[in-house]
């Protein structure tokens, strides 16, 4: 069995190891997935809707509607469909919605930091265990009698576990930090443009152009 082979070449350390590896690669993908689809359409989306909104807004908020799987459409959506709020009503409905879309933008973080932070750790409790193997095949008062097996066992265990240990978390760490990059892109993104929808409503609102809500 796999499992088996990677006890015998590495310990019972590369055990946890593969486990945070294949999670690892599993969150990675679901995070590029979901990155991916949001450069992808936002920009579109939030471009048309403006568009509309400078003249009809019940058909700027349909637009947004259809793209509710979008954060940044359902920010949007949870000020746009208040009912004639004031210019301060409006702002904070923005910013709570915006608190609320955070975790979806920073899903998984705390699982890259533990895969990041405890791998090398693993990594290390193979270091040793594979020392104390092969100190274990060593015969101190008679090295010709000592098991070379044994010793070159218990050394290959330890230097498998560390690279093992630091090939995941440096693996991990480079996407971590790339999706916490686009995280706070997509934050000053979401700042910008929310900004810029609220001087839209500001000129609607202080022109007195009010709109029943969609029904």
């Amino acid at each position: 069995m796999l499992t088996d082979r990677l006890w015998a070449i590495g310990g019972i350390v590369t055990i946890p190891l593969l486990a945070f590896s294949l999670l690892a690669i599993t969150l990675i993908i679901e995070r590029i997935i979901f990155w991916l689809k949001i450069k992808q359409k936002e920009r579109k989306v939030v471009k048309e809707a403006f568009s509309i909104y400078r003249s009809d807004p019940l058909s700027a908020r349909k637009k947004l509607q259809n793209n509710n799987d979008l954060p940044i459409s359902r920010i949007f959506l949870a000020a746009i469909e208040l009912e004639s709020p004031t210019n301060e009503e409006y702002r904070l409905a923005l910013e709570s919605a915006t608190q609320v879309e955070l975790p979806t933008l920073r899903r998984f973080s705390t699982l890259f930091q533990t895969i990041i932070t405890a791998s090398p750790l693993l990594g290390l409790l193979g270091t040793i265990l594979g020392l104390i193997r092969s100190f274990a095949s060593m015969d101190i008062g008679n090295i010709a009698s000592s098991s070379a097996s044994g010793v070159t066992g218990g050394l290959g265990e330890a230097l498998v576990s560390t690279v093992m240990g630091l090939v995941v978390a440096i693996f991990t760490l480079l996407f971590a930090n790339a999706f916490r990059g686009l995280y706070l892109r997509e934050l000053a993104t979401i700042q910008e443009l929310g900004g810029q929808l609220e001087l839209l409503y500001r000129r609607f609102h202080q022109k007195g152009r009010k709109y029943a809500p969609y029904k």
